[in-house]
């Protein structure tokens, strides 16, 4: 990997909230730092039609924010209220100046979210052969636990799901009640876990749409969040499942089956081609049923909590997530 050439900060570095006038270098930044570290060759082109900037402020104007220097903006970073659950990121520093102490400034607005919040267990994604992004984030106490494989999949064409409805295809008056179904089954996955904040922006800022499986009587069998194409998380030809989770407890592996098919029946009424999916390899039977199902890891890196315990990341959940 290229080194950065590095700017010293001669005059003094300002955190404040991210406004829509910054979005366009924001994503510039967001784009170029991560293309740097990675070695790509044309950094500003990493992630392509992905849209990871303009969709979280837009999803909580209150929790993004940006760093300058002298009016100018080198970096941002962003939280997100997951009920019981807070994560943040992408933090992004301007290649030039990192190792500054920018990416410390930006983290400080993002905690007193959590702190606001009443979040309990904390988390991000960062890259797990990086020393300097663990030791940073260990100062605020968040550790490091398993990898979390970034994984995707051609799609193929299969049979409809009994059972599945889309959030988008809700009247206004049916879905309170799909939101608090929602809570209850994300409740039992982990205490007053809540992806209410993702399904609701990403229908309202089209984005892509919910998965929701039915099941017994009048509860969930599981829920999925997907982004769709370009102006997305996902990215052109791809559907990404940002968030998925099943019922636990006993047919929980089925369930999970279910509703992979589920967000691949999604991806095939979209006409994209690649389903995009994050696993915690901590939830080791989701992930060998994502292997065995033809996914296939692109990208690795570790989650790390606060406080150093396992979350909904152990060996019963079936969820997917990354925290990127």
């Amino acid at each position: 990997m290229p080194a950065a050439k590095h700017t010293s900060v001669a005059a003094p570095v300002s955190v404040r909230p991210l406004v829509e006038s910054d979005l366009d270098r924001a994503d510039e930044i967001f784009r170029v730092a991560f293309g740097t570290f990675l070695g790509i060759p044309e950094p500003k082109t990493f992630f392509g039609t992905a849209d990871y900037i303009r969709t979280r402020w837009a999803a909580d104007p209150h929790a993004a924010f940006a760093a300058t220097v002298e009016g100018e903006v080198v970096g941002s970073n962003f939280a997100a209220d997951w009920g019981s659950v807070g994560y943040f990121g992408p933090l992004t520093v301007r290649p030039d100046l990192w190792d500054q102490g920018i990416g410390r400034r930006l983290m400080e607005p993002v905690m007193t979210c959590f702190d606001t919040w009443e979040n309990r267990h904390l988390g991000l994604f960062t890259f797990s052969h990086s020393p300097k992004h663990l030791e940073l984030y260990r100062r605020y106490g968040f550790w490091p636990r398993f990898l979390t494989a970034i994984m995707k999949k051609q799609v193929t064409v299969s049979a409809a799901v009994p059972g599945r409805v889309l959030y988008g295809e809700l009247t206004a008056a049916e879905r309170p009640d799909a939101l608090s179904l929602g809570r209850a089954l994300t409740g039992a996955v982990y205490e007053g876990l809540s992806l209410e904040r993702e399904i609701v922006a990403a229908q309202a800022q089209g984005l892509g749409d919910t998965v929701l499986l039915q099941g017994p009587g009048s509860d969930l069998d599981g829920l999925a969040v997907c982004h769709c194409g370009a102006g997305s998380e996902a990215g052109e030809d791809v559907c990404f499942v940002k968030f998925g989770a099943v019922r636990p407890g006993p047919g929980a592996a089925a369930r999970f089956e279910r509703l992979l098919s589920a967000c691949e029946q999604l991806a095939t009424e979209k006409g994209l081609g690649q389903l995009d999916a994050g696993m915690n390899l901590a939830r080791q039977d989701a992930y060998r049923r994502m292997v065995d199902r033809g996914f296939r890891t692109w990208l690795q890196g570790v989650t790390m909590h606060k406080p150093n315990e396992p979350g909904y990341s152990h060996p019963d959940a079936y969820v997917i997530d990354d925290w990127r």
